[in-house]
This record gives C-alpha cells, structure tokens and sequence, in this order.
C-alpha cells in the first residue's frame, strides 16, 4: 500500500490527462463537439502540472488539481463558520480562528475583520485586556529579553517570541530548515527539540536553543548515556545560543518514546547520533541524574561544557513539591538555571496518547504562576528568566503570559501553522499532505523552503507588531510592563475579576521567612517544607 499511495495521490491529475488525450482522439475522428470536454481536460492537465510546480500551496504540490477542493471549502467557510463556534467542540473554534490569523499574517494579509469578537464575552473563562485612554504609540516592535544569570558567560538576547522545540525526524527536513530560515530572517531562536540538530538547522542559518533530553541524542554514548566530549562538540557551534535541559513536555508529561527502526532515515541517524536498523528509545526519565542535587550538578556541567551559554530546563507541572526540591537545590549549591521554560498540557504539536495529552500535567497559565511565585518566594526570580509555552498563538497569548510572569514565549503550533501546517491530524501516520510532519521525500517536496521561510518571518513580525498595539493600548511602552492587573477575566457567575485575584503576585523571599502568611502563602509553604533538595522522593504533593 505503500509502495502505491504516491501513485494514488496523482490519479487525479493521471485520470485528467488520459481523458484529454481521449477527448483529442474522440474530437478528430467522431465528432467536433468533443472538443468542449477535451479543453476542458486540457486546461486541468495543464493545472496540475502548474500545481506540482507552483511554491506558494504544499497541499496542492502534494494533490494536483484535487487539492483545489480544500481551497473551494474554505471560499464558503464563512457560512459554516458560525455553527463551528456554537457548537460543542470547544477545540475546533479555536483550531480554526487561531489558523486563519496565523495563515494571514504569514502571507503578509490583511489581519482585521468586522463585527466584533468571534467570543462571547459573557462566558466563563473570557479574559481581556484593560486599555488606557492615553494610548502609546510604540514605533520598534523588537522587543528582547536577555537571558542568562551571574555565572553565564555569554548571555543570550532573545526575542520574546520564539519557535518551541520540534525534532527533525517529527517534522521533515524541508520544515526544520524553512523554520530556521524565517528564524534567521527575523532574528528569533528555534528550538531544536530532543532530535538534536541536524543538517537542515545548520542549512538555515539561524539562531538555536540545543535541547538536551533523556535520549541524549548529538550527545550519547552508544549504551544512550550522556557523553560530555560530544556535547561539548555540538555546543559549541556558533548557531546555538543556549542549551535547554528537557525534563518534560506538555503533550505527554511523564512519558517517553520510540522511534521504531523501521522510521530511521540516515539522516535521522546522523543527527541523533544513533545506528540504523535499531528501535531508538527516548527513556521517560534522564539517566544521567536522579535526584535534585544531581540535576543542578547536571547544569552546572553543561554550562562548563558549554563555555558559558546560557543553560536551563523545560518541564510541565506534575506534583508541585517536586519543583520546589530543585529550587531548594539551587539554593543549596548555588548552582542556578539561567532559564526555565514552562510547558503547559494544552500544549504539545506531536502524536501523544489521548490520556495523557488531556489528562496529564498542569496548564500552562497555573504551570507558570506556581514556577514564578515559587521563584518569588525563594529570592531567585531575578537570576531566572521564565519562558512559557501552551497554545500561544496570538499577541493577546504572548500579553497574557507576560502579566502572569513569564519573560518571553515559545510556539509550535502557531509556527507549524505558518509553514502550511493544516492540522489534518496525520503527524504519526508519515502521511502528511502538505510535507510538515513526514519523513517521505515526495510528500516533503511539496514544502517550499523560500516561500515558507518568509511566511515564517512575516508571522514572526506581524505578531510582535500586533504585540506592540496592545502593548500601547494599555498604556505601555513595552510588553514586559504587563502585570496581573492589566488582565481581567469573566467568572463563571458572571461577575468579573483581576487576574490578580486569581493569579497574584506572591512577597519576594517570603519560603525563606517566618512571617504570618495568608492563605496563598500558607499553600507554598506547605509543599516547602516538605521539599528535599537530596531526593525527589516524598509522600504527598
């Protein structure tokens, strides 16, 4: 079957010429009138040749001529449109809203539309955010966040929106090098994701955050276990700006993986450091550390090893005691993480079990407010910066997790969006229909890298430009001014609130004093002293 899918996919086209050449025949030894259908069959054999060359649509390179069928559904969205809001599947109103904004600031398009907000704003959970009457006009949308702390050699200017990580060997090597080209285009990181970095992160040019995950992969011994002269080797390529430690990711917090032997592509091999013909296991926990103390040695060593980028981890939320074990570490050893990027359950691009990808793991928003006061309540918010990463496609996404306490965010979803990404849910199968997530050649052509690097860039762009609006309707000069009370939220008795109700700001230091705590802080410090710097291992939460 799989032999013949490629041959499937272009019958249409096939089925289209052989109709026009039987039209020529039937037209010149039967009858003239035949000559209405045989243009007719020309003209669209004559169409899917232009589709297999064109640049600018992957489904269409992919399906000639029958791809036209998904650009003619989307002509009378408009009148489906609303039915999909009304309706029960919370997911697909977004999915759709979210797609058609990234899809038109990629292609450089007009963003607005009339009549209103597509949200109801009297229902539970809608948030907004407050604007002044004295507007600000911010001219440079640029906005940059520096990362790294006192024991970092060589801090890392980055913008506050960058691509999250997603492996080469998920995603095609058209997509990771079109993705690292917008990135260098627009003067943004891309995240390497666990499958290291590979001949197409190197072809684009760009700016890379080297992540470092249980399988180890750029970095291993053959056995899987840490290899520090390797990783020494990779980061020091002058492309990778800082090294993130995976502990875990939304889509399947607490799981691990295997690339079956059957899915490794030399190319696959070469950048994960792997051999061909072997399943590749990604362990659901690192090896090279078990308990808190061990983790920020772990740091400290790739720091070293590093020459002094920037090193940090990313983990979704599980039990809360946990993460304030590893902070009672780093005050222990003084060995702290220039950053830590927070991923929340709703996140995740990959293929996951259901149950895991909504059932396991915290939201980012609760996620990042319990990283930041944590922070907060030990003194070390400011040698750490927080990254937040969770269904953040849009400036109101990026706004948000700023006020909450995050310093710059990451995408996937809203970067797979602008390379064409139409979220036909085929990322596992090695089918996809417009080349993003597969490994087969033919389907990977379809990707324009030029083309798509560009959209990627423009998207990049019009969002921190859409950033900077709301930024200055809030009365701001800049996006990091964002704080609790510049947000407010619809509660489910219909009654509004700040987020700063729900999402308050907690006293610096206050995990290290003994003062009267109010019932928030009472909360902290229960989980705070139960946390052990010297093991994960504890009853309870």
């Amino acid at each position: 079957m799989h032999a013949l899918e490629p041959l499937l996919r272009f019958t249409t086209l096939a089925a289209v010429a052989a109709l026009s050449v039987i039209c020529v025949i039937a037209a010149l030894v039967w009858t003239s009138w035949l000559w209405l259908p045989a243009l007719v069959f020309i003209g669209l054999t004559w169409l899917g040749f232009h589709d297999l060359n064109q640049t600018h649509h992957s489904i269409l390179r992919n399906y000639p001529v029958l791809g036209h069928m998904r650009f003619l559904f989307e002509g009378i969205r408009p009148e489906i449109r609303q039915y999909l809001i009304e309706s029960d599947q919370d997911e697909e109103p977004f999915s759709r809203d979210a797609r058609s904004l990234v899809y038109q600031r990629a292609k450089g398009a007009e963003d607005k539309r009339p009549f209103g907000s597509r949200m109801r704003a009297y229902d539970s959970g809608y948030a907004w955010v407050t604007h002044s009457v004295n507007p600000i006009h911010i001219e440079d949308c640029d906005f940059r966040v520096l990362i790294g702390g006192p024991n970092c050699k060589k801090p890392y200017s980055a913008s506050i929106y960058n691509i999250s990580a997603m492996s080469f060997g998920s995603l095609s090597g058209n997509a990771i090098e079109a993705l690292n080209k917008g990135a260098k285009m627009g003067g943004f990181a891309h995240d390497t994701g666990e499958g290291s970095v590979s001949r197409y992160h190197k072809a684009g040019g760009g700016d890379l955050i080297f992540q470092v995950a249980s399988g180890y992969f750029g970095c291993r011994n053959d056995d899987g276990s840490f290899n520090p002269d390797k990783f020494r080797e990779t980061a020091s390529l002058d492309q990778i700006k800082m090294i993130e430690i995976k502990l875990s990711q939304g889509a399947k917090p607490g799981h691990g993986g295997m690339l079956p032997a059957s899915k490794i592509t030399e190319e696959i091999a070469e950048a994960r450091g792997i051999p061909m013909g072997v399943d590749c296991v990604s362990p659901a926990a690192h090896p090279a550390f078990e308990t808190p103390m061990e983790l920020m040695a772990f740091i400290g060593q790739l720091r070293e090893l590093s020459g002094g980028k920037p090193v940090g981890f990313k983990l979704c939320i599980g039990h809360r005691r946990e993460f304030m074990c590893m902070v009672k570490a780093m005050l222990e050893t003084g060995v702290v993480p220039d950053f830590i990027v927070v991923d929340g359950t709703e996140g995740g691009t990959g293929a996951a079990p259901v149950e895991f990808a909504n059932h396991v793991g915290m939201p980012m928003v609760e996620g990042l407010t319990f990283v930041h006061n944590t922070l907060r309540g030990a003194g070390l918010r400011d040698q750490v910066k927080i990254g937040a990463a969770g269904k953040i496609v849009s400036a109101f996404d990026v706004a948000r997790a700023l006020a909450l306490g995050a310093d710059w965010c990451n995408s996937a979803r809203g970067f797979m969006f602008a390379i064409g990404c139409i979220q036909a849910q085929a990322c596992h199968t090695n089918h996809c229909p417009v080349g993003v997530a597969t490994q087969d050649p033919l389907r990977a052509r379809a990707l324009d890298v030029g083309s798509k690097s560009e959209r990627v860039a423009r998207y990049h762009k019009n969002t921190l430009k859409a950033l900077g609006e709301m930024t200055g309707a809030a009365g701001l000069s800049q996006p990091g001014g964002f704080m609790p009370q510049h947000m407010m939220v619809r509660l489910g008795n219909k009654e509004m609130a700040e987020a700063s109700e729900a999402f308050a700001y907690l006293p610096e230091g206050f995990l290290l004093k003994n003062a009267e705590d109010s019932p928030a802080m009472a909360d902290y410090r229960k989980r705070w002293n139960r946390a052990s710097a010297a093991s994960f291992a504890s009853p309870g939460f």
